[in-house]
């Protein structure tokens, strides 16, 4: 019997050293994929993968490519619970300390699809930290799915939806007062990619980040 070939597709760094790392661990014939236009149906169909994994994808990936194959994506909340946009953001402002990643079957809908499984996740920490956290739980999560090959669950309850933060967001409010508040802030900003927390007085613009101060004059 012919090995099965596997496909991941991640633009994130720590999701890419992560797949090095663990790759060697698991079965099969893997394949990676680092930019949106290497996801094509011609490269897809030379591959033929049993499942494309999406631990993190910012492109909207065709439905030719999800309805022809298994692709599983991850997200960081009890689905239907947090649907959407910035997830780790979204729960750390609304006073979360925990949630779980959820491994789903992609469909037309955002974070709709079914559930393969599910794994705890501390939302303590620096947003990279918690993004490094969640890599390492995620190929946990794959490399159990391509073990057992589990049919996936239809989401039950009713769906709440996450919007996706902008960057003038990342200001810290005059509204807070608590110095917890104010640490949450910072702290969930805090990776790469994302704008960091910050206060602008005057032409002065003040960005935080790593909890210490860079100043920024306009």
């Amino acid at each position: 019997m012919s090995e099965l070939n596997y496909l991941v597709a991640t633009i994130k760094p720590w999701h890419i050293e992560q797949y090095h790392t663990t790759i060697s661990e698991l079965s099969g014939r893997w394949h990676l994929i680092t930019e949106p236009s290497q996801l094509t149906s011609e490269l897809i169909e030379t591959i033929n993968p049993r499942y494309i994994f999406f631990p993190h994808w910012s492109d909207k990936v065709p439905a030719k490519i999800f309805d022809r194959y298994e692709c599983v994506c991850f997200h960081e909340t009890d689905v239907p619970f947090g649907r959407g946009g910035s997830p780790i953001q979204n729960l750390i402002e609304r006073g979360y300390q925990e949630t779980v990643i959820t491994a789903l079957q992609m469909t037309e809908i955002l974070d709709a699809g079914p559930v393969y499984t599910q794994h705890p996740l501390s939302l303590l920490g620096l947003a990279e930290e918690i993004y490094l956290r969640s890599s390492e739980i995620i190929f946990t999560l794959i490399k159990e799915i391509v073990m057992s090959e589990p049919k996936p669950i239809p989401q039950t309850g009713m769906a709440t939806v996450f919007k996706r933060r902008t960057a003038d967001q990342s200001v810290i409010s005059k509204d807070r007062d608590q110095l917890t508040s104010i640490f949450d802030h910072i702290r969930m900003l805090d990776a790469q990619d994302y704008p960091p927390a910050f206060i602008e007085y005057g032409n002065i613009r003040i960005e935080f980040t790593r909890l210490a101060l860079d100043f920024f004059i306009n």
